[in-house]
Protein backbone atom coordinates (compact mmCIF):
# COMPACT_ATOMS: atom_id res chain seq x y z
CA UNK A 1 0.00 0.00 0.00
CA UNK A 2 2.73 2.45 1.12
CA UNK A 3 6.43 2.44 0.11
CA UNK A 4 8.65 5.24 1.12
CA UNK A 5 11.50 5.02 -0.49
CA UNK A 6 14.75 7.50 0.97
CA UNK A 7 12.70 10.07 2.35
CA UNK A 8 14.55 13.50 3.26
CA UNK A 9 12.06 16.31 4.40
CA UNK A 10 12.94 20.14 6.00
CA UNK A 11 11.83 23.26 7.59
CA UNK A 12 13.40 26.13 6.43
CA UNK A 13 17.59 24.96 6.53
CA UNK A 14 16.40 22.62 8.84
CA UNK A 15 17.07 19.37 7.96
CA UNK A 16 14.30 16.35 9.56
CA UNK A 17 14.08 13.75 8.06
CA UNK A 18 16.92 12.03 7.07
CA UNK A 19 16.49 8.86 4.86
CA UNK A 20 13.22 7.07 5.64
CA UNK A 21 12.77 3.72 4.53
CA UNK A 22 8.95 2.14 4.99
CA UNK A 23 6.86 -0.55 3.62
CA UNK A 24 3.53 -1.48 4.59
CA UNK A 25 1.23 -3.86 3.59
CA UNK A 26 -2.98 -3.69 2.99
CA UNK A 27 -4.35 -4.80 6.39
CA UNK A 28 -1.54 -4.10 8.40
CA UNK A 29 -1.21 -2.31 11.69
CA UNK A 30 2.47 -0.44 12.54
CA UNK A 31 3.41 1.86 15.08
CA UNK A 32 6.01 4.36 15.00
CA UNK A 33 7.73 5.48 18.18
CA UNK A 34 10.55 7.74 19.52
CA UNK A 35 11.46 10.73 21.68
CA UNK A 36 10.40 14.19 21.06
CA UNK A 37 12.04 15.86 17.70
CA UNK A 38 12.79 13.09 16.36
CA UNK A 39 10.61 13.68 13.38
CA UNK A 40 6.99 11.12 13.78
CA UNK A 41 4.82 14.50 13.31
CA UNK A 42 6.99 15.67 10.45
CA UNK A 43 6.88 12.34 8.66
CA UNK A 44 2.98 12.34 8.86
CA UNK A 45 2.98 15.97 7.66
CA UNK A 46 5.28 15.18 4.55
CA UNK A 47 2.72 12.25 3.81
CA UNK A 48 -0.55 14.24 3.51
CA UNK A 49 1.05 16.81 1.96
CA UNK A 50 1.59 19.85 4.48
CA UNK A 51 3.18 22.58 2.50
CA UNK A 52 5.07 23.36 5.33
CA UNK A 53 7.89 20.94 5.11
CA UNK A 54 10.20 20.26 1.84
CA UNK A 55 10.85 17.24 0.57
CA UNK A 56 14.68 17.16 -0.91
CA UNK A 57 15.29 13.30 -1.85
CA UNK A 58 13.37 10.18 -1.83
CA UNK A 59 10.24 8.53 -3.55
CA UNK A 60 7.15 7.40 -1.75
CA UNK A 61 3.87 4.96 -3.70
CA UNK A 62 0.92 4.83 -1.95
CA UNK A 63 -0.68 1.89 -3.82
CA UNK A 64 1.64 2.42 -7.17
CA UNK A 65 1.16 6.17 -7.68
CA UNK A 66 3.59 9.09 -6.89
CA UNK A 67 2.45 10.22 -3.75
CA UNK A 68 4.38 13.40 -3.48
CA UNK A 69 3.27 14.27 -7.18
CA UNK A 70 -0.54 14.54 -5.55
CA UNK A 71 -2.08 18.13 -3.98
CA UNK A 72 -2.88 17.73 -0.35
CA UNK A 73 -6.80 17.03 -1.47
CA UNK A 74 -5.46 14.16 -4.43
CA UNK A 75 -4.07 12.63 -1.41
CA UNK A 76 -7.28 12.61 0.61
CA UNK A 77 -9.57 11.53 -2.35
CA UNK A 78 -6.95 8.48 -2.55
CA UNK A 79 -7.48 6.82 0.91
CA UNK A 80 -5.11 9.00 3.22
CA UNK A 81 -6.19 9.85 6.06
CA UNK A 82 -4.56 12.14 9.48
CA UNK A 83 -5.89 12.07 12.64
CA UNK A 84 -4.57 15.64 14.33
CA UNK A 85 -2.39 15.43 17.58
CA UNK A 86 -3.96 18.71 18.18
CA UNK A 87 -7.43 19.07 16.25
CA UNK A 88 -7.96 22.63 15.48
CA UNK A 89 -11.47 24.40 16.07
CA UNK A 90 -13.51 25.76 13.20
CA UNK A 91 -16.24 28.12 13.97
CA UNK A 92 -19.28 28.51 12.46
CA UNK A 93 -18.85 25.29 10.52
CA UNK A 94 -21.56 22.34 11.96
CA UNK A 95 -19.97 18.92 11.68
CA UNK A 96 -23.14 17.51 9.73
CA UNK A 97 -21.83 19.98 6.73
CA UNK A 98 -18.33 19.49 7.37
CA UNK A 99 -18.63 15.93 7.11
CA UNK A 100 -21.33 16.43 4.07
CA UNK A 101 -19.10 18.57 2.27
CA UNK A 102 -16.28 16.06 2.83
CA UNK A 103 -17.22 13.15 1.77
CA UNK A 104 -19.19 14.32 -1.35
CA UNK A 105 -15.86 15.85 -2.90
CA UNK A 106 -14.34 12.40 -2.45
CA UNK A 107 -17.18 11.23 -4.15
CA UNK A 108 -17.00 13.74 -6.72
CA UNK A 109 -13.41 12.29 -7.41
CA UNK A 110 -14.15 9.06 -7.86
CA UNK A 111 -16.86 10.18 -10.74
CA UNK A 112 -20.02 9.35 -7.83
CA UNK A 113 -23.31 12.13 -7.56
CA UNK A 114 -23.24 13.46 -4.26
CA UNK A 115 -25.03 11.37 -1.72
CA UNK A 116 -28.65 12.65 -0.71
CA UNK A 117 -29.58 13.67 2.53
CA UNK A 118 -31.57 10.29 3.68
CA UNK A 119 -28.50 8.18 3.03
CA UNK A 120 -25.75 11.13 4.94
CA UNK A 121 -27.69 11.04 7.91
CA UNK A 122 -28.08 7.40 8.18
CA UNK A 123 -24.48 7.08 7.94
CA UNK A 124 -23.80 9.30 10.28
CA UNK A 125 -25.51 7.95 12.68
CA UNK A 126 -24.04 4.37 11.87
CA UNK A 127 -20.58 6.16 12.35
CA UNK A 128 -21.03 8.01 15.69
CA UNK A 129 -22.03 4.63 17.30
CA UNK A 130 -18.89 3.22 16.18
CA UNK A 131 -17.04 6.16 18.58
CA UNK A 132 -20.16 6.67 21.28
CA UNK A 133 -20.26 10.58 19.94
CA UNK A 134 -23.05 12.00 21.43
CA UNK A 135 -25.46 13.75 19.10
CA UNK A 136 -25.10 16.81 20.47
CA UNK A 137 -21.70 17.17 19.31
CA UNK A 138 -22.35 16.34 16.33
CA UNK A 139 -24.78 19.07 15.77
CA UNK A 140 -22.43 21.86 17.03
CA UNK A 141 -19.35 23.56 15.06
CA UNK A 142 -16.42 21.47 14.36
CA UNK A 143 -14.70 20.78 17.78
CA UNK A 144 -15.60 24.11 19.38
CA UNK A 145 -16.18 23.88 22.81
CA UNK A 146 -14.89 20.23 22.70
CA UNK A 147 -12.81 18.22 25.50
CA UNK A 148 -9.43 17.27 24.62
CA UNK A 149 -11.66 13.23 24.79
CA UNK A 150 -14.01 14.76 22.78
CA UNK A 151 -12.00 16.20 20.26
CA UNK A 152 -9.61 12.98 19.59
CA UNK A 153 -13.28 10.99 19.61
CA UNK A 154 -14.48 13.42 17.09
CA UNK A 155 -11.23 12.73 14.67
CA UNK A 156 -12.09 9.00 14.36
CA UNK A 157 -15.66 9.58 13.66
CA UNK A 158 -14.03 11.62 10.89
CA UNK A 159 -12.21 8.66 10.06
CA UNK A 160 -14.96 6.01 9.88
CA UNK A 161 -17.42 8.47 8.09
CA UNK A 162 -14.03 8.57 5.05
CA UNK A 163 -12.90 4.80 4.99
CA UNK A 164 -9.65 5.68 3.97
CA UNK A 165 -7.44 3.00 3.02
CA UNK A 166 -4.13 4.83 5.44
CA UNK A 167 -5.06 6.16 8.46
CA UNK A 168 -2.03 8.04 10.18
CA UNK A 169 -3.26 8.52 14.31
CA UNK A 170 -0.36 11.28 15.32
CA UNK A 171 -0.46 10.80 19.12
CA UNK A 172 -4.24 9.76 18.95
CA UNK A 173 -3.52 9.14 22.89
CA UNK A 174 -2.13 12.48 24.08
CA UNK A 175 -4.20 13.55 27.12
CA UNK A 176 -6.71 11.04 26.87
CA UNK A 177 -8.12 9.49 30.25
CA UNK A 178 -8.32 5.93 30.48
CA UNK A 179 -12.01 5.54 28.84
CA UNK A 180 -11.42 7.92 26.29
CA UNK A 181 -8.49 6.38 25.39
CA UNK A 182 -10.70 2.61 25.19
CA UNK A 183 -13.23 4.70 23.03
CA UNK A 184 -10.76 5.44 20.64
CA UNK A 185 -9.01 2.25 20.70
CA UNK A 186 -12.19 0.21 20.00
CA UNK A 187 -13.11 2.62 17.06
CA UNK A 188 -9.98 2.39 15.25
CA UNK A 189 -10.29 -1.49 15.84
CA UNK A 190 -14.00 -1.87 14.34
CA UNK A 191 -12.64 -0.03 11.63
CA UNK A 192 -9.87 -2.05 10.63
CA UNK A 193 -10.22 -4.15 7.40
CA UNK A 194 -7.93 -6.74 5.29
CA UNK A 195 -8.04 -3.58 2.71
CA UNK A 196 -7.14 -1.04 5.09
CA UNK A 197 -3.76 0.16 7.24
CA UNK A 198 -3.20 2.04 9.99
CA UNK A 199 0.23 3.75 10.96
CA UNK A 200 -0.11 4.79 14.70
CA UNK A 201 2.49 7.57 16.07
CA UNK A 202 2.67 7.31 20.09
CA UNK A 203 5.57 7.87 22.61
CA UNK A 204 3.62 5.32 24.83
CA UNK A 205 2.75 1.40 24.74
CA UNK A 206 -0.54 1.63 26.59
CA UNK A 207 -2.07 2.89 23.54
CA UNK A 208 -0.70 -0.33 21.85
CA UNK A 209 -2.01 -2.37 24.56
CA UNK A 210 -5.54 -1.71 22.75
CA UNK A 211 -4.56 -1.03 19.14
CA UNK A 212 -2.02 -4.35 18.45
CA UNK A 213 0.40 -3.55 16.24
CA UNK A 214 1.64 -5.85 13.60
CA UNK A 215 5.25 -4.24 13.45
CA UNK A 216 6.82 -1.38 15.62
CA UNK A 217 9.41 1.44 14.22
CA UNK A 218 11.98 3.04 16.42
CA UNK A 219 12.46 6.77 14.68
CA UNK A 220 15.03 8.26 16.03
CA UNK A 221 17.29 11.58 14.81
CA UNK A 222 15.21 11.61 11.03
CA UNK A 223 15.68 7.75 10.81
CA UNK A 224 14.19 4.51 11.39
CA UNK A 225 17.11 2.88 13.47
CA UNK A 226 14.74 -0.28 14.42
CA UNK A 227 12.34 -2.25 13.25
CA UNK A 228 10.54 -5.28 15.33
CA UNK A 229 7.19 -7.13 16.07
CA UNK A 230 5.11 -5.78 19.44
CA UNK A 231 7.49 -6.88 22.09
CA UNK A 232 9.36 -3.87 20.73
CA UNK A 233 6.71 -1.52 22.38
CA UNK A 234 7.13 -3.25 25.93
CA UNK A 235 10.79 -2.50 25.77
CA UNK A 236 11.21 0.88 25.22
CA UNK A 237 8.43 1.26 27.67
CA UNK A 238 10.87 -0.44 30.06
CA UNK A 239 13.89 1.09 29.39
CA UNK A 240 12.84 4.40 27.88
CA UNK A 241 15.03 6.25 24.76
CA UNK A 242 18.37 6.20 26.03
CA UNK A 243 19.30 2.93 24.57
CA UNK A 244 18.10 4.00 20.96
CA UNK A 245 21.61 6.34 20.79
CA UNK A 246 23.63 3.12 20.82
CA UNK A 247 21.78 1.44 17.94
CA UNK A 248 21.82 5.28 15.73
CA UNK A 249 25.89 4.41 16.39
CA UNK A 250 25.88 0.95 15.51
CA UNK A 251 26.52 -0.60 18.60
Amino acid sequence: MLEVRNLHARIGEKEILKGINLVINDGETHAIMGPNGSGKSTLSAVLVGNPVYEVTAGEVFFNGKDLLAMKPEERAHEGLFLSFQYPVEIPGVSMTNFMKAAINEKRKAQGLPPMNAAAFLKLMREKQKIVELDNKLAGRSVNEGFSGGEKKRNEIFQMAMLEPKLSILDETDSGLDVDAMRIVAEGVNKLKTPDTSCIVITHYDRLLEMIRPDVVHVLYQGQIVKTAGPELAKEIQERGYDWIKALRMGA
